[in-house]
């Protein structure tokens, strides 16, 4: 008897279902494309447990962003107020929400899909206007996904899948409805979004440090659409729906949060990973014709993790490739060494010490031998409504003292190439009160 469900293996959840129909967009080249593109770039040179792959990473989004959209559509989860304002809640096994669920785990599934090869790291060598937001929704929109799609019972629209995918923020030219862009939140969302929850989570386990990981079961059980809360405590309705929680998630809410915040501290921002990010990008400008990827979607798909690396062993070897210079840090850990770092004192000083740094340097020894690193992390504590056990809807920094302390985590370094490292440093040492000093402002007379 032929299979129908199809199981594969994970080790962060376990299994990962599959119907037939949506085994046919895990086949696709696009999704297969992803089992050859690192997750963190080159962070496996520092961590060496770090080759996990986007493939499963997407595997894992699609099984959490199903599991919320189950205890969110949950009847006994819905008040009244929000299941008439979103028509499919409330109404398990109806072909709205199936059809919904469906295309909820397809945005999930291929939410990833435009990805360059290491992943971040090369996302600005894309032509202006471009971003693997948008890759992404060329890739989807493509002929081979639109006969996927197509073949599905009932049929998706690939509209629909873009819209969750990407979310509004990124899609200006569709119009979203409240129920869009709740299961859009599902994905991206800043609070509770599950891509977020399922990297922390797996690179957690992959690098072997504990820093990821936080109770998503705790979390997910208590996630609800909730109106946003009101200033007016005489007004608790009428808000736009969001993602929230009950009172009792506030925890599980809060380790999220800073789990997210050690895990740029420690892994996302160390020093040495940035730097080999740096120097990848280096290489690409270098090694891509014109110094950027195409957009011409079938060039795209042809280009993968793989294939720049053959590419880059052979220039590290060879000082007649490409970005020769470039690739050879790579491969023979000759990489830039960090210099100079953000520190409290010299921000008091001059908000702007990095930067002097980098230029005083960049004058005194040459531009090529000197890396400028600058970078904070995007956006601070989510504020969400919190469902409290007497009925009110809450704001969530009212509520918990932890999540209005979480910091954004940001770096400020200067790299020197390791010949010059220890003469730039004493030279540093001497000159930096002199470098950060805030320069005066000329009189506008003078």
């Amino acid at each position: 008897m032929p299979k129908h469900t199809h199981e594969i293996r994970d080790p962060i959840h376990v299994f990962v279902r599959l119907d037939n129909p949506e085994r046919d967009v895990l086949n696709s080249k696009p999704f297969q494309r992803l089992r050859h593109i690192h997750q963190l770039a080159l962070t496996y040179l520092v961590y060496p447990g770090a080759t996990h792959k986007r493939f499963e990473h997407s595997l894992g989004v699609m099984e959490l962003a199903s599991r919320v959209f189950d205890v969110i559509t949950n009847p006994d989860n819905v008040s009244g107020e929000i299941r008439n304002r979103l028509e499919p809640l409330g109404k398990a096994d109806s072909d709205a929400w199936r059809y919904w669920r469906r295309v909820l785990r397809m945005a999930a599934l291929c939410h990833d899909i435009g990805h360059l090869p290491f992943s971040h790291a090369a996302e600005d060598l894309l032509p202006e206007g471009w971003d693997h937001e948008r890759v992404t929704r060329e890739i989807i929109a493509s002929e081979e996904m639109r006969q996927i799609w197509e073949n599905m019972t009932p049929p998706l629209r690939q509209e629909d899948i873009i819209k969750l995918t990407v979310g509004p923020n990124k899609v200006k030219d569709l119009q979203f409805s409240d129920w869009e862009a709740i299961l859009s939140e599902i994905i991206v969302g800043d609070a509770f979004g599950v891509d977020r929850m399922d990297y922390l989570l797996r690179d957690s386990h992959h690098l072997g440090v504990a820093y990821g990981k936080f109770d998503h079961y705790r979390l997910i059980d208590t996630l609800q659409i909730l109106p946003t809360p009101s200033p007016s405590e005489e007004n608790q309705s009428g808000g736009e729906p969001t993602l929230g929680v009950d009172e009792g998630g506030v925890q599980s809410s809060e380790a999220l949060m800073v789990a997210r915040y050690f895990m740029y501290s420690q892994v996302y921002f160390h020093p040495v990973r940035r730097i080999y990010d740096i120097h990848i990008k280096d290489f690409l400008k270098d090694w891509l014709p014109g110094g950027v990827f195409t957009t011409d979607i079938r060039k795209f798909l042809s280009i993968t993790d793989n294939e720049v690396t053959a590419t880059l062993r052979k220039a590290a070897f060879d000082d007649g490739e490409p970005g020769h210079s470039h690739a050879r840090r790579i491969v023979r850990r000759e990489h830039f060494k960090r210099l100079y770092e953000r520190n409290p004192i010299d921000v008091g000083i001059n908000p702007e010490a990095g930067r002097e740094i980098f230029d005083a340097l960049s004058r005194q020894f040459g531009t090529d031998m000197f890396r400028h690193d600058r970078y904070s992390q995007k956006g601070g504590s989510p504020d969400f409504p919190v469902r409290m056990r007497d009925g009110r809807i809450v704001s969530s920094l009212a509520v918990s003292e932890v999540l209005n302390k979480v910091p954004v985590v940001s770096v400020d370094s200067v790299f020197a190439e390791r010949g010059i490292f220890d003469k730039a440093e004493r030279w540093l040492n001497e000159n930096r009160e002199k470098i950060i000093e805030p320069r005066k402002e000329e009189d506008a007379n003078g």
